[in-house]
């Protein structure tokens, strides 16, 4: 469990109760039904004065979802479509748009995440932005193949944002609406964005709170391609710490080319008695450049948030 160091700047005269439930849906016909009745029993035993919806956005299912979602659709259950399928985050987006509350919070439709967990994230709502399930529970049930990477992913991540990150992206979080709205404009409209609003909300200074949490088996087949969004993970771990501190990327960098410099200087000297002065002239100059240019970066981005 960690606590970011800043505690929030937070709006004048802004309520501090309501909770909009987002569950993004696509073809989740074995699971939802079963989700969606418990996390309504759960509810029934949450006090009464804190006011709570939930918003099932169905991103263009092919299968029974939409037929699954029908009997819960009442007073307090919405369900919204799109009418072909845009995506993970772009269902995100789509819900929080529509929700009536202060406060968003997400969880997914294929019974992962322990509905039991979420009136412990609504205990730590009012001292912090953004409360989030970290998968480090008891029982967590993380496919050994998805491991290695999500590790690598998470210390890259802990290493640019300068805060050790739990869990990077967790499906299940509470999030003020206030701050998610300021940055809609760069999270992304697929898997990453959890990982962006993770990076976001730390690197502005935001307080988060991570709350241990299980991790089940989920029902249905997974809609990760594992390659190709870690792929994607790396590129856009590395574009938003960019984007809030570039020198944390570029500095890095030119360490690493003026170490090599030195190292193939000073290794052809001592290995063959003459210097590899070309290659050794251009790493140095390279690491140079890099370091230009996130000093560049980082004063356009200072400019561009004045």
């Amino acid at each position: 469990m960690t606590d970011s160091a800043t505690h929030p700047h937070l709006e004048q005269n802004e309520p501090q109760d309501g909770v909009s439930i987002v569950i993004p849906a696509y073809n989740e016909e074995l699971g939802i039904a079963g989700v969606l009745q418990e996390l309504l029993d759960m509810l029934e035993t949450l006090p009464s004065t804190l006011p709570i919806e939930v918003i099932v956005v169905d991103d263009g299912s092919k299968d029974k979802t939409s037929e699954q979602l029908e009997p819960f659709v009442g007073e307090r259950l919405r369900a919204l479509r799109h009418p072909k399928n845009r995506g993970y985050g772009a269902s995100l987006k789509t819900g929080i748009q529509q929700a009536r509350y202060p406060w968003i919070l997400i969880t997914d439709a294929d019974g992962t995440y322990p509905n039991k967990h979420i009136p412990d994230l609504l205990e730590h709502r009012h001292e912090n932005d953004m409360v989030v399930g970290a998968r480090i529970g008891e029982n967590t049930n993380i496919p050994l193949i998805r491991r290695p990477p999500k590790w690598v992913l998470r210390k890259l991540a802990s290493h640019l944002s300068s805060f050790e990150i739990p869990d990077l992206n967790s499906g299940l979080r509470l999030m003020r609406k206030s701050v998610v709205k300021q940055f809609l404009h760069i999270l992304p409209d697929g898997f990453s964005f959890t990982t962006t609003i993770t990076l976001a909300t730390l690197s502005t200074g935001h307080a988060v709170k991570y709350v241990p949490i299980d991790y089940l088996k989920r029902k249905g087949s997974s809609k990760i391609r594992p390659i190709a969004d870690t792929l994607n993970f790396v590129k856009l771990i590395l574009r938003t710490s960019m984007y809030f501190d570039p020198l944390r990327v570029f500095v890095p960098l030119a360490v690493l080319f003026f170490l090599a410099s030195f190292g193939v200087g000073f290794g052809s000297w001592a290995w063959t008695g003459q210097v590899m002065d070309v290659s050794t002239v251009v790493l140095f100059v390279t690491g140079v450049q890099m370091l230009v240019l996130g000093m560049f970066a980082d004063m356009l981005n200072y400019q561009l948030k004045r």
